[in-house]
């Protein structure tokens, strides 16, 4: 085995070589082959493979020259890590004239939108238009928002923008609607299964039924967790069975999630949003609802309360992938389901 990481070694390179969204990718080839993309707004849970497509479109587009025509920001590194970001950036270098975080003039939105603002008006290389990528785009201040959507409309001939996120409520309308909004959904258990098998052949690696759908289990849909637990178990076992992957799953459910439950079933919805509030910092509202459904499982709930559980999970569930807003829909859940033991 190569001393690489799968989940980079394994990065779809190509539309053809991404697991599921079917009908994303569908659309995207056409909007490809016809010369006519839109601003794109990507939005669903981590791992659900956004940036992989965006990667694969520019291929598409652009041939040799994607690297060329494709500029890739983070917006959590410019408004979380601010001015220490701005230093350790060689991008950014001839802008702000110091290595000294200290030492820098201009705010961290400044220095945003005159490099959003410079990178949308080059011209692109053997096409029509280059494209912005912004991943992370939830971490956008309100401010940096509203720049950018006049940053927009200043280049909409020029230039493509895709945003990435996992909060699409976080983004304010006039951003959403300005894109075609695409949603990534977790991978179905079969298409994982099959994309496991498919690399532990390809490493020569040993896996059983049972293992494969262990990892699927436990996987949740998440490919990159599935393919580094795959690569962990190969470091470590020369056959993979469920037996090894049980042996090194580490709990993913943060702790607040757990306690969003007994809060919300205790009807104490004040502790509830506290929770609530604590998990958005770190998680999308789709990635809760999964690890909350996780849990209900794992309580052993009489098959009655676990299906009203389920339902009312499930409504919010469906908001959120509408878009909904992310507290709003987790508060309603947690105040409904205080109710449930008193019917």
């Amino acid at each position: 085995m190569e001393e690489v990481i799968w989940t980079e070694k394994y990065r779809p390179k190509g539309f053809d070589e991404i697991v599921g969204h079917e009908h994303i990718i569908s659309n995207l080839k056409h909007l490809t082959e016809s010369n006519n993309l839109p601003h794109l707004v990507l939005y669903g849970a981590k791992n659900t493979g956004k940036r992989s497509t965006v990667l694969a479109l520019a291929r598409a587009l652009y041939g040799d020259w994607w690297e060329n025509n494709l500029a890739q920001f983070n917006a959590s590194n410019f408004f979380d890590r601010g001015k220490r970001y701005l230093v350790s950036d060689p991008r950014f270098a001839k802008l702000i004239g110091t290595d000294d975080p200290k030492k820098i003039q201009k705010s961290v939105i400044s220095v945003f939108k005159q490099v959003i603002n410079e990178y949308a008006g080059m011209a692109a290389i053997d096409a029509d238009f280059r494209m912005i990528f912004i991943d992370g785009a939830e971490a956008l201040s309100l401010d940096a928002q509203h720049a950018l959507r006049r940053i927009m409309e200043k280049h909409s001939q020029t230039c493509r923008f895709i945003l990435s996120t996992t909060h699409l409520s976080r983004l304010i309308p006039p951003l959403r609607s300005r894109g075609l909004n695409l949603f990534f959904d977790r991978a179905e258990d079969e298409a994982a299964a099959s994309h496991i098998r498919y690399i532990a052949e390809a490493e020569g690696v040993s896996i059983t039924d049972d293992g494969v759908l262990a990892i699927v289990y436990y996987a949740r849909g998440d490919l990159a967790y599935a393919i580094m637990t795959l690569q962990i178990a190969c470091m470590q076992h020369r056959e993979i069975t469920a037996n090894t992957i049980y042996e090194i799953d580490l709990d993913r459910t943060p702790p607040d999630v757990g306690q969003l439950l007994h809060a919300s079933l205790a009807g104490d919805v004040k502790d509830a949003r506290k929770h609530i509030d604590n998990l958005l910092m770190e998680e999308s509202g789709a990635d809760i609802v999964e690890q909350l459904r996780r849990v209900i499982e794992d309580k052993g709930f009489d098959s009655a309360h676990a299906a009203e559980l389920a339902i009312l999970l499930a409504d919010a569930d469906m908001n959120l992938i509408h878009g909904s807003n992310e507290r709003v829909q987790l508060e309603a859940w947690a105040s409904q389901i205080g109710t449930i033991r008193e019917r």
